[in-house]
């Protein structure tokens, strides 16, 4: 079988483009239907005051969570996640519709909201593999420096730079030494 380079992501956004709008009126009809057009509207109303209450309560969350990962010099990999997904969580709230709104609720609740982080983690690793690049994290204690150290001397008060007058200002250990050629 011949395949594309790409992978044909293209096609998979045009359908979803296609087919979600399409499940949304068909599913406004049919809840239309059943209940009626003015408590289709109301419950349409109350889902998107809902929806901009959760994405404030859950933004303001994940900016603090990216703010403090950024602070302490981690990694936000995590962080970034779930500011995404409460940012795409919001747009999906102000399509109208139900579908929309459930993947949207998934995305901004905290305790649903790891699945599609999982899903957007294993696609990410899965077309990184394809080309070539290997996005496993070494395991192991502490920072992982490449390099060679020939004779350094590291400093045993993490967090505190010893120039500092404050005690309670905190920065990175220090390594200090000597590169030999």
């Amino acid at each position: 079988m011949i395949r594309r380079a790409g992978g044909g992501g293209l096609a998979v956004i045009a359908l979803v483009l296609i087919v979600v709008p399409i499940l949304e009126v068909f599913g406004l009809i049919q809840v239309g239907r059943a209940i009626g057009p003015l408590p289709t509207i109301a419950i349409l109303v109350a889902e998107a005051i809902f929806g901009a209450w959760l994405v404030k309560r859950e933004g303001n969350r994940a900016w603090q969570a990216l703010s403090g990962a950024m602070n302490r010099g981690a990694m936000p990999s995590r962080q970034l996640a779930d500011a995404a997904l409460v940012l795409l969580g919001g747009a999906l709230f102000m399509m109208p519709g139900f579908f929309t709104d459930l993947v949207g609720l998934v995305c901004l609740i905290p305790f649903t909201r790891a699945i599609p982080r999982r899903l957007i983690a294993w696609i990410a690793r899965r077309q990184a593999g394809r080309n070539g690049i290997d996005l496993r994290v070494p395991r192991g204690g502490g920072n992982v420096i490449p390099g060679v150290v020939v004779d350094g001397v590291v400093d045993d008060a993490p967090g505190r730079d010893p120039r500092r007058s404050d005690p309670d200002a905190t920065d990175p250990p220090a390594i200090e030494g000597r590169v030999l050629d």
